[in-house]
């Protein structure tokens, strides 16, 4: 039996990562950013970890998604709850983990067709 992988050519995905950018598509972002299957915003929680607020999280739930991976960086990081308040009202689902771990997981998920974004931070230079 032959087994062969469909892909979405209209399909964001993470193609590699360094300290401080992401190949998507093969195309390098620098910074924090949001990835969704349709859409990268660049420039996303320009005060990084330390300085993450609510307000960060105002363009996620514009985009509706059914869930949000949270990558903090090089190492696990917890935001207090108050910051994820807006996802919690939204009804938004969350998970927090490591950015390689975030972009292996929104890769999985983009590839099945679920509404995922993944909320990518890196660590202050």
């Amino acid at each position: 039996m032959k087994l062969n992988l469909e892909q979405n050519p209209d399909l964001n995905v993470v193609t590699g990562y360094g300290t401080d950018h992401l190949m998507i598509n093969k195309e390098r972002h620098d910074g924090n950013v949001l990835v969704a299957a349709d859409r990268i915003v660049g420039g996303w929680a320009p005060g990084g970890f330390a300085n993450l607020s609510a307000d960060d999280f105002a363009p996620v739930c514009e985009m509706k998604p059914e869930v949000v991976l949270i990558g903090t960086g090089s190492r696990l990081r917890f935001p207090a709850p108050a910051i994820l308040r807006p996802l919690i009202e939204a009804r938004i689902g969350y998970e927090i983990m490591d950015l390689p771990a975030a972009c292996r997981t929104y890769n999985i998920l983009a590839a099945e067709g679920r509404s995922v974004v993944a909320a990518l931070l890196f660590d202050a230079a």
